[in-house]
């Protein structure tokens, strides 16, 4: 059935305000496109939330609409809704609170699963292969340490190099130091603490026989190594989890990110689309496509506006079209 509201809309903007024909053409293409959205999830004009509208402005940049188009089209919709609340067919306006798109923000690059599962794998690599040369152990199992680190809890990349050695200590959540000296509490799972003990353990052992030369190593070759291990914290004279010699004190993202790229690199991904910030993307993408609720993922990330976790949402969208149109008994009809 014809929504009457639309309909209502249209000869208001015919006969109050004398819209050209072109305009009314707009003005029904954009409100048309909303109804269908919303009638998509069981919802009408009427009974619209301002959860509802935004949701549609992420669908519509999920589309590859330009932000200007965006723009636009809540501009019509922001008058349709005045329109009905001005008619007495509704006591609100869903539109009133909603900030219009930001020009020029992308969504955000997604990794798969399976891509990051073969990331985490490639890090772990010989971390265990006594064989294999002390010092590239140790790198392997730095770099391993870094990604379980950030996949399960989403910190910034600035979050995650400088964490305190403090950290490996935590129980079950670390707590962190985000943008405007805001804390928050972030949960860790036991692939990240495992991954922590085994890059300490080798740090310290590398500590203890750099200290004082392995058997059958030369003066030279105790220099290389002592050269090599993370010597701050086999001395636990640094603060830091991740040390250098730095001005910092710390591991620099630019060196980690290199580290990350040209693993992607080994584990066939293309390194332009790897970066520790899409790992943080992973994070969020990754729970909220297994249910996690969009304001716990807003305080795990320590974002201060959830309109800054709502890009993540297509998502969302995706995974409920994919799951009508595989499960609904009509779901393969034109």
């Amino acid at each position: 059935m014809r929504d009457t509201t639309l309909t209502a809309f249209l000869a208001m903007l015919a006969t109050e305000r004398g819209a050209a024909d072109n305009s009314l053409t707009a003005y029904r293409k954009d409100v048309e496109d909303y109804l269908a959205f919303l009638g998509s999830r069981g919802v009408g004009a009427l009974e619209a939330k301002s959860a509802d509208l935004r949701t549609y402005l992420v669908e519509i940049a999920r589309r590859g609409f330009k932000a200007s188009t965006a723009a636009r089209r809540l501009s019509a919709l922001r008058q349709f809704h005045r329109f009905l609340m001005s008619d007495g067919r509704r006591g609100d306006d869903p539109s009133a609170m909603i900030a219009g798109p930001k020009r020029g923000r992308p969504l955000p690059k997604v990794l798969s699963v399976a891509e990051v599962d073969r990331l985490l794998a490639g890090a772990a690599e010989g971390i265990d292969d006594e064989s294999r040369p002390r010092r590239e152990r140790l790198k392997a199992a730095r770099l391993s340490c870094l990604l379980e680190l950030l996949y399960a809890t989403g910190l910034r990349v600035s979050e995650l190099v400088s964490l305190p050695r403090s950290a490996a200590s935590a129980k079950e959540a670390l707590i962190v130091t985000g943008k405007g000296g805001k804390e928050r509490l972030v949960p860790l799972n036991g692939a990240a603490k495992r991954a922590m003990a085994a890059y300490l353990a080798l740090a310290d052992a590398e500590g203890q026989s750099g200290a004082g030369g392995g058997k059958g190593e030369t003066s030279a070759t105790t220099a290389q190594m002592r050269a090599a291990r993370p010597k701050s914290v086999a001395g636990k004279t640094s603060r830091h989890l991740f040390p250098s010699d730095g001005d910092s004190g710390h591991l620099t993202r630019q060196v980690f990110g290199r580290e990350l790229k040209a693993l992607a690199g080994a584990a066939d991904i293309a390194a332009e689309r790897v970066s520790p910030h899409v790992l943080r993307h992973a994070f969020a993408s990754h729970l909220l496509q297994n249910g996690a609720d969009l304001r716990v993922v807003q305080e795990l990330l320590g974002h201060s506006d959830i309109g800054t976790t709502q890009i993540y949402t297509h998502l969302l969208d995706e995974r409920v079209s994919s799951m009508v149109r595989d499960l609904h008994p009509l779901g393969d009809d034109e």
